[in-house]
């Protein structure tokens, strides 16, 4: 019976071992700096907001923290501007981790985790422009504002063949001021950003229906394609745990979901 005990416990302390072994190569692979760097991209309130101390939160913080916690490692936040900035730094080895939409013109630098929220985009209008919903959006005369390298503007640059394409700085600000000042007819961004423009920006509206569903997953290094499995497994987890949808209920967030 001992050496029956004692083959069983050199077995299961292999398994620990190999299990150590193969989260020490997720990690060297990830953090190569020894902890996790995570970019985000301050623009976008669907991902980050500022909290009453000036401290940075909502989803993709959280969501930083908690890989930081799985991969037991510090965490270093890297905040971007906007898209535009974020898509400077794909170049750069700046950052390891990304927390931000699933976009086709990223994939020369990142591989993409599992979705781990789903957010539609529309499209606000200013006082009297002649969309009445966003399928009118595509016609001659209307000019479009987007964030410049975002999600939206990669979408749209595809899909829009007749209407105008007015590129602006990302962010709350530069959207009000492209309708306020008549620069652009409708603005496409997240439904939540759009419906915060309209309530600031006199007779500005959000238009029935969107354009896209932007999913947004954790961009990995495809130096550490390797981890990519490890990555998959977390996002599960936090999904089924409700640890993103606190966050999202938290952050007060229109128009998304944990898929």
């Amino acid at each position: 019976m001992r050496n029956r005990d004692c083959h069983l416990n050199d077995k299961h302390d292999a398994g620990f071992a190999c299990a150590d072994a193969a989260r020490a190569s997720v990690v060297a692979a990830l953090c190569p700096t020894g902890k996790l760097r995570a970019a985000l991209i301050i623009s976008n309130p669907v991902l980050v907001t500022r909290r009453s101390d000036g401290t940075l939160g909502g989803v993709s913080v959280t969501i930083a923290n908690a890989l930081a916690t799985h991969l037991d490692v510090p965490l270093e936040l890297r905040p971007y501007d906007n898209p535009a900035r974020y898509n400077e730094s794909l170049a750069t080895d700046d950052w390891d981790v990304g927390l931000a939409a699933r976009d086709p013109s990223r994939a020369d630098y990142l591989v993409f985790s599992t979705t781990f929220m789903e957010v539609d985009n529309g499209f606000v209008a200013r006082a009297g422009a002649a969309p009445t919903n966003a399928d009118e959006v595509d016609q001659p005369g209307v000019r479009i504002a987007v964030a410049q390298g975002s999600a939206p503007h990669a979408v749209l640059r595809r899909m829009i063949k007749q209407a105008e394409i007015v590129a602006v700085p990302g962010g709350f600000e530069a959207a009000c001021d492209a309708l306020a000042k008549g620069n652009a007819d409708v603005y496409g961004e997240n439904v939540h950003l759009a419906y915060r423009i309209a309530d600031a920006v006199p007779g500005a509206h959000v238009l029935p229906g969107h354009f896209n569903v932007v999913q947004m997953a954790i961009g990995v290094r495809k130096r550490a394609a390797v981890a990519l499995p490890d990555i998959d497994v977390f996002v599960s987890q936090i999904r089924a745990d409700a640890t993103v949808q606190k966050a999202i209920t938290e952050s007060a967030l229109n128009g998304v979901r944990v898929p």
